[in-house]
């Protein structure tokens, strides 16, 4: 599984993306069809075990079959569907009569014939009413299923790092995330529904073994008349739970036929005696299981799970088209194949700004006369640049030091590679996060590492700057020998526009104006929901981004609140001379402002019921608070929490007191810095050095939100404090227990 799951090279990587993309879009209606027949098929095994009477206890087929002859003494034939339903055939008068048969009272309980319905969908899921021929196609189009469940299956398992993170939380467009977060669900059974399926038609056309045969059993029979039915011995042994079918005798030289799950007995009707025993072999039994597997015949619980999972196939088909779609988008115009191109721009990317960059780069490239080769950081693939003069790396990062998306995989790539032509590395971020440019920095040491040839040195580009950009250009052109101008025109997100429903003010008598400012949820479509656009789904700690007038470039503020909470909010204070942040402060209810969402999935909480410490100082105290709202009482949260004055910027202080009231916050620990004995949250925690030590001991994990400042006295509190339990906030960042959202 681990050589099937794992593509260590670009080469196998697109070879498997073509594989999974060309038999979904070629084969989507075949699919869609065969899916939703099947999912409605799914139903019918759950119906008749819901409908079906169930026999009595330690009831036999010797006490069904004297009960079912005694209600029609033609009897032929008994038979016990998986579910449990029990049907009788008989003759009267030469006239034949079937009827479904209620094993408790001995009566009949109504037609036996088959459902039209449930007829007519397997007819068409089986062969589209073309009998062979449609038998033929449809078992392509569960061949081609099979090539996409298992060739998406690998993908998956690519694109989040492993089987060992199949569940993990995922980032990107919302369409490409949600085709990844429903296969994860469907896949392995979408992968067993399409082959039990191919395994049924090649059982249909007579292509895989057969075991079946005809005991032989001796043809003169007993003389004597024929036992009562409560007297013959297998009969009486068998439960009516086991029975699949009993056939009664033609004529006096004929036998009984009693089929159960062990196999077929050949019983004289005179003796009682079993003439011949036909056990099936391996390959009948197999088909068994495929068959129950495939239909949920006798499993109704495993059938609502297949059609559930295949419901899934027009969801994912509908996604991979929307993924497929944007992916054809051509990143540059006159672009030059990777084995081609002599200057080759690789991008790691989450929100699209980095594109634009490289794209206005590329662009200036081919102005100077180079070819240029456009492409994801993940496709790294430097055996496959056989023109390339030099390789630029253009990448920002995600959360605390993590690869973007379109850089999933890289650095493992780039440890395995061996060094070819010169590379550079440009990093893209905002220097008042804490792991600015750590993803960038990460790839160019393991380049030096590995003995890439380094054309300059890494820099970085803070805060999508311009001229920062043209100045890193020139002095890229300069070490290639070109003259090189990057006027970059950075294009403004596609935003919506918030009114602020209310507000409450802070701040003023500390001299630190600030706000928590609550807008409305902007209404989106459908449509901008599947493209990852608007306010669809988002949680505390993720980011709004607002784009103040006058200004192209955004500023981000933490998120206080989800969407289950139906508001947008934030905690803001105002910075001397702060564009941004004066008019935020100078909104008043019923006013708008422009804003867009970007997820943070660095800076959500777990679902676990491991304790949780969460610190900050400030506005940092914005995210905290949604994140208490969000769990309520489901996991012990102890906050540590800094500011000036209890009358003064004590933010969310109602909502502290009512959520240590009813235990939502199982502890509150403040920390005033114009009241009372001078005392910062950094302090607080060396106070509390033994309830953190016993948290933190018993698996707890850690949060902080607020100003680097903060930030770095925080983890140089909790490493003294933790000393004693050989723990550092490094240690513990590394571990998955200490995440940071600093500014």
């Amino acid at each position: 599984m681990s050589l099937i799951l794992d593509i260590n090279s670009s080469l196998g990587a697109d070879m498997i993306r073509k594989l999974h993309r060309w038999p979904g879009l070629v084969a989507a209606l075949f699919l869609i069809v065969l899916a939703l027949s099947g999912a409605m098929l799914s139903v019918f095994p759950a119906l008749d075990a819901v409908t079906a009477p169930s026999a009595q206890e330690n009831q036999t087929v010797a006490d069904l079959a004297t009960l079912a002859r005694a209600a029609h003494p033609g009897l032929e034939q008994i038979r016990r569907a998986p579910s449990g339903q029990i049907t009788v055939w008989w003759f009267d008068e030469n006239t034949p009569g079937s009827a479904v048969f209620d094993p408790i009272t001995g009566t009949d309980m109504g037609s036996a014939d088959p459902n039209q319905m449930e007829q007519w969908l397997i007819n068409f899921h089986r062969s589209l009413f073309l009998d062979d021929t449609g038998r033929i196609a449809m078992a392509i189009a569960a061949a081609m299923m099979l090539i996409l469940s298992i060739s998406g299956a690998v993908l998956v398992s690519h694109r989040v790092g492993g089987l060992r993170h199949w569940f993990d939380r995922q980032q990107g467009p919302f369409a490409a995330r949600f085709h990844t977060q429903i296969a994860r669900i469907a896949v392995p059974v979408l992968i067993l529904s399409a082959f039990t399926a191919l395994w049924m038609t090649g059982s249909t056309f007579d292509l895989l073994p057969n075991d079946e045969a005809n005991p032989a059993f001796p043809r003169t029979l007993s003389a004597t008349a024929p036992m009562a039915l409560d007297q013959i011995p297998s009969l009486i042994a068998t439960p009516v739970q086991d029975l699949r079918d009993l056939t009664f005798p033609a004529d006096t030289s004929d036998v009984f036929t009693l089929t159960t799950g062990a196999g077929m007995s050949y019983i004289d009707q005179g003796t009682g005696a079993v003439l011949a025993f036909d056990a099936p072999g391996l390959w009948t039994r197999i088909y068994e299981w495929i068959y129950l597997l495939h239909t949920g015949q006798g499993a109704a619980l495993w059938g609502l799970i297949l059609g559930l999972s295949v419901l899934s196939v027009p969801v994912l088909a509908v996604t991979g088209a929307i993924s497929w779609a944007k992916g054809r988008r051509a990143p540059l115009r006159g672009m030059a194949k990777a084995a081609q191109a002599e200057t080759v721009v690789l991008v790691g990317s989450e929100g699209g700004t980095t594109w634009g960059f490289a794209t206005t780069f590329a662009r200036a490239m081919q102005a100077a006369g180079q070819s240029v080769h456009l492409a994801p950081l993940s496709g790294f693939a430097p055996q496959s640049y056989g023109a390339a003069r030099q390789i630029v790396v253009m990448t920002a990062t995600w959360g605390q030091g993590s690869a973007p998306t379109s850089a999933k995989g890289a650095l493992d790539r780039l440890a395995a590679a061996t060094p070819s032509v010169p590379m550079a590395v440009l990093g893209f971020g905002d220097d008042s996060f804490a792991d600015f440019c750590a993803y960038a920095a990460d790839f160019d040491r393991l380049a030096r590492e590995k003995g890439w040839q380094i054309l300059m040195p890494m820099d970085r580009i803070n805060r999508q700057s311009a001229p920062d950009f043209n100045r890193w250009g020139r002095a890229f052109g300069a070490s290639i020998g070109i003259a090189l101008e990057l006027n970059h025109q950075a294009k403004a997100p596609r935003s919506l526009p918030l009114t602020l429903i209310s507000r409450r003010d802070y701040g003023e008598a500390v001299q630190a104006p600030a706000a928590i400012l609550r807008f409305a949820i902007p209404k989106i479509s459908l449509w901008d929901k599947m493209m990852g656009r608007g306010f669809g789904r988002f949680q505390a700690g993720d980011l709004l981004g607002i784009l103040p007038q006058g200004d192209r470039m955004a500023r981000f503020y933490s998120l206080e609140s989800g969407s289950k909470d139906g508001f947008v909010e934030i905690a803001i204070r105002k910075h001397p001379n702060g564009l941004c942040s004066g008019q935020l402060m100078a909104l008043a209810v019923g006013d708008r402002v422009d804003g867009f969402l970007r997820p943070n999935p660095a800076f959500h909480l777990d679902h676990t019921k491991m304790p949780m410490i969460l610190i900050g100082a400030g506005t940092g105290i914005g995210p905290l608070a949604g994140f208490i709202r969000a769990q309520g009482m489901r996991r012990p949260i102890h906050l540590w929490y800094g500011a000036r004055h209890p009358e003064a910027d004590f933010y969310y202080g109602a909502e502290l007191s009512d959520w240590r009231n009813d235990d939502s916050l199982r502890g509150l620990h403040m920390a005033f810095s114009r009241h009372g004995p001078k005392i910062y949250v950094q302090d607080a925690l060396r106070q509390d050095a033994e309830g953190l030590r016993q948290l933190m001991a018993s698996g707890a994990k850690i949060m902080v939100c607020g100003g680097r400042d903060m930030a770095m006295g925080v983890r140089d509190a909790l490493s003294d404090v933790l000393a004693p339990l050989g723990l550092t906030a490094a240690q513990l960042k590394l571990q998955g227990r200490y995440f940071e959202d600093v500014y």
